[in-house]
């Protein structure tokens, strides 16, 4: 794909990442937030951190099967979306869900699971963010620079485990999330495989063999 096309769809996938934001605004505008405000946006906001984190993560599998190399330029966008959403996520429940009390906090924390894994995946994206710019990855070097952005896959669990320790028992609405955080996982091994076996072996180059005179 060209360069300039590239650009283009770079600012359209990065203006429509906003729509949740700007639907929440309107919401709140217009009055229609619900009856409780505060846990309708607690709720769109952790539900699209963890769609940004999943088509973050599926960002390379679609690649590496569709070849569209390309692609992996969204991904760095993606993933800053899942850590925008996921602040605003924790910030809604700090600031207008307990008014930054810190006690009331430390007891949510200690006597409900699924606060403790939302912080974990919301701390581990928050390395993932600071690191995103070219300085750092230069700064980094590329491979510690990857090792580290493997933190993203753990993220990913501890969100749908926050998600579905969230929800009332029986509740299967965090189940296609887990399906396909599962099934993303599992590709990369396997599309790791594919990518060694279809790699040409290197032919051995023979010794020179020494002729009698």
């Amino acid at each position: 794909m060209r360069e300039s096309y590239i650009k283009l769809l770079k600012v359209i996938v990065f203006l429509a990442c906003l729509i949740p934001l700007a639907y929440l605004g309107l919401q709140a505008l217009q009055g229609k937030m619900g009856t409780d405000p505060i846990a309708h946006m607690t709720h769109l906001t952790g539900r699209w951190t963890l769609r940004f984190l999943l088509i973050s993560l599926a960002v390379t599998p679609v690649r590496k099967i569709t070849r569209l190399n390309w692609l992996i330029r969204f991904r760095r966008m993606l993933g800053l979306y899942a850590f925008f959403y996921g602040s605003l996520h924790l910030l809604t429940y700090i600031w207008f869900d307990k008014f930054f009390d810190v006690h009331e906090m430390l007891a949510d924390i200690a006597h409900r699971p699924f606060i403790t894994a939302g912080l974990i995946g919301w701390g581990l994206m928050l390395p993932l963010a600071a690191t995103s710019t070219l300085w750092a990855i230069r700064k980094l070097g590329g491979r510690r620079w990857q090792r580290l952005h493997y933190l993203v896959y753990f993220s990913g669990i501890a969100a749908v485990i926050h998600y579905q320790w969230l929800v009332k028992p029986g509740n299967r609405k965090p189940l296609p999330c887990i399906a396909i955080l599962v099934v993303l996982l599992a590709m990369r091994p396997i599309l790791r495989l594919f990518d060694k076996m279809k790699s040409p072996k290197a032919t051995p180059v023979p010794e020179p063999q020494l002729q009698a005179k």
